[in-house]
């Protein structure tokens, strides 16, 4: 499905990414490590087409994608959970859901779309005339990955979805994404929390300085002493 082959990305003149390679397969959950400052956002808004590359390729199913605007990566089945979320907060929650449909692909089938995402997150049906701004931060991750599921994507990719969450919320969203999984979707997680994402995906690339310095089966990444030490505080 995805494939990125040595993707360079700078911002002016600094080097942002060197020769970035990963990738996902059909129906498979990926994470992507990394501290802060390690270029994992520039890597997802590369693939996603918010960045252009300066060098390197990212391809979708055999298609060459990179550089082209989000509203046509989307198009093709790639959506983005941003880390911050970036909801419309005066907008109702149904809304903003809503706002994910905006793909061709995604409109026919828009009322069963968001029918589902209710069932993922029942707690958005009881609360889908709320304002986004309005809601609590668990909550509000809850529409911004909803709202890239209105999309229909093949590939979800999610930007440190449990940043700022409580453990028991960071638990809910996890067990749906494992369900989503499960459902056939493949999933690209950029995540600080390794015990978590490890624990979801079978395989995992570690990125520091902009650099991919790890990768490997999610079970062999936690067997790591490097990861162990570094991310899982052990």
């Amino acid at each position: 499905m995805l494939d990125v082959q040595d993707v360079d990305v700078f911002y002016g003149v600094v080097p942002a990414l060197h020769r970035v390679r990963l990738e996902v397969a059909a129906r498979e959950t990926v994470c992507l490590l990394g501290p802060n400052g390690a270029g994992k956002t520039t890597t997802v808004k590369s693939i996603i087409g918010l960045l252009k590359p300066h060098a390197g390729t990212i391809r979708w199913d055999g298609a060459d994608i990179t550089g082209l605007p989000p509203h046509v990566t989307v198009g093709l089945g790639l959506a983005l959970a941003p880390e911050g979320r970036l909801l419309f907060p005066d907008m109702s929650v149904e809304e903003n859901l809503e706002l994910g449909a905006s793909p061709a692909r995604a409109r026919p089938e828009k009322r069963y779309t968001q029918e589902w995402v209710y069932t993922l997150f029942p707690r958005l049906r009881a609360r889908r005339r709320q304002a986004a701004g309005t809601m609590s931060g668990g909550e509000q991750q809850m529409v911004a990955i909803g709202r890239a599921l209105m999309a229909r994507p093949r590939l979800l990719i999610l930007d440190e979805p449990s940043l700022g969450l409580s453990p028991l919320l960071v638990q809910e969203l996890f067990r749906v994404l494992g369900t989503l999984n499960q459902q056939g979707m493949s999933v690209l997680i950029v995540e600080q929390n390794a015990v978590q994402a490890l624990r979801i995906s079978q395989r995992a690339y570690v990125l520091e300085s902009g650099k991919i310095v790890l990768h490997g089966s999610s079970e062999e990444l936690r067997r790591s002493d490097d990861i162990r030490r570094s991310y899982l505080g052990l």
